[in-house]
């Protein structure tokens, strides 16, 4: 794991989002199709902004798939993240090959959602992943102890209060009772098939999962330490996320 530390959030955004063009321009010209991963949350307003810009990218070979999505509410709503996605990066780039967003609204049950989308996924090689950490150390919805011994691509997953919470906080839901207790989230084994993880954790609230991730054993406990596992992983912080680091 690389652990880049940028100025402030643009900058995050800025070096996180030049980076992935710069791999996704490659991938595009060596390969016929290119599969990316995309998450949401405000610690991807910045990433996400800059990537959208990415001019130079072959879009028309690029199949988008989403990380996660609650259980419980539609996709009308301020908070779902297929509308977050369509808002913020899907409308800005419309030439993209396919969109995978997860709406369990259109199936009979959340697993049968998690089985139509692991089924499409399982079938391809993930390029890129764009992921961030959760303040409880959560990678996608997987709050801990995560589960690091699934295969299945998506799984349905219980909220734990902290990751409701920071969904308050972060101004997507008015009360802690708004916030869903189930979501379904792509499993940490999943992102971890990615052939290059791009992690981007701003802010100062993000500083102790930081912390956690860097210098904790790897612990379904602390999920994002799994991201230490990776041959191919980068972790952009801000001065802020980074300020509880011992070096």
């Amino acid at each position: 794991m690389e652990t880049i530390i940028c100025n402030d959030p643009q900058d995050l955004g800025k070096q996180s989002g030049d980076y992935a063009i710069k791999q996704l321009q490659g991938l595009t010209t060596e390969q016929d199709e290119v599969n990316i991963i995309l998450a949401t949350g405000a610690s991807q307003f910045e990433t996400l902004k800059v990537l959208a810009t990415g001019n130079d990218i072959d879009w028309s070979k690029v199949n988008m798939f989403h990380l996660d999505e609650y259980i419980g509410i539609d996709n009308t709503h301020p908070a779902s993240f297929c509308k977050y996605l369509q808002e913020r990066f899907v409308s800005l780039v419309p030439t993209l090959k396919a969109v995978h967003l997860i709406d369990p609204n259109d199936f009979d049950s959340p697993q049968a959602c998690c089985d139509h989308f692991g089924a499409i996924i399982s079938q391809v090689d993930i390029d890129i992943a764009l992921v961030g950490i959760g303040e409880n150390g959560h990678m996608a919805f997987n709050d801990p102890p995560a589960d690091f011994e699934t295969k299945d691509a998506y799984i349905v997953v219980d909220l734990d209060e902290p990751c409701r919470k920071q969904q308050m906080g972060e101004g997507w839901f008015a009360t802690l009772d708004d916030v869903p207790k189930q979501a379904i989230s792509m499993s940490i084994n999943e992102v971890m098939r990615a052939k290059e993880i791009v992690c981007s954790v701003p802010d100062a609230r993000k500083a102790q999962a930081v912390k956690d991730t860097v210098e904790n054993d790897i612990n379904p406990n602390y999920p994002s330490t799994i991201i230490k596992n990776h041959s191919a992983c980068k972790l952009y912080l801000d001065k802020e996320s980074a300020s509880l680091l011992s070096q």
